[in-house]
């Protein structure tokens, strides 16, 4: 049980995700990871944008909380420095986790249903706000 923070970047009708390949599936999430002893939501989900993305977000008000292995936090977020898909995170530079491919992109926010995003509600709750 790890409580975890997630961004939630929406820029010219598309969000950030981050595709993974593993054990054969195809699935996107939203960036993020677990939060740090001494963290708060905010600062883990900060973190693991510039973890996972490159990017530097100002973290706004969280839109969702989803009880799955601990508490996720999903915050709407802005990149305010930084290049999109230029993280150096462990996923990345570690080859020895053998936990699938990370890939971000961006996706078009019509495109979310049609997709397997996890976790859905969250996917859906984004293109509430957003269409």
């Amino acid at each position: 049980m790890r409580n975890r923070g997630s961004v939630v970047i929406v820029e010219n009708d598309k969000v950030g995700l981050i595709q993974r390949i593993r054990d054969g599936s195809v699935y996107y999430v939203f960036p993020g990871g677990g939060i740090e002893n001494g963290e708060t939501p905010e600062e883990g989900a900060k973190r693991e944008a510039f973890e996972e993305l490159g990017v530097e977000v100002k973290v706004n008000e969280c839109i969702a909380k989803v009880e799955y292995k601990g508490t996720q936090y999903f915050f709407l977020s802005e990149i305010i420095n930084g290049m999109f898909g230029t993280g150096q995170g462990e996923e990345y530079t570690d080859k020895e986790r053998d936990r699938g491919t990370y890939l971000p992109m961006w996706v078009d926010i019509k495109k979310l249903s049609s997709i397997d995003v996890k976790p859905k509600e969250v996917a859906i709750k984004v293109q509430s706000l957003f269409n």
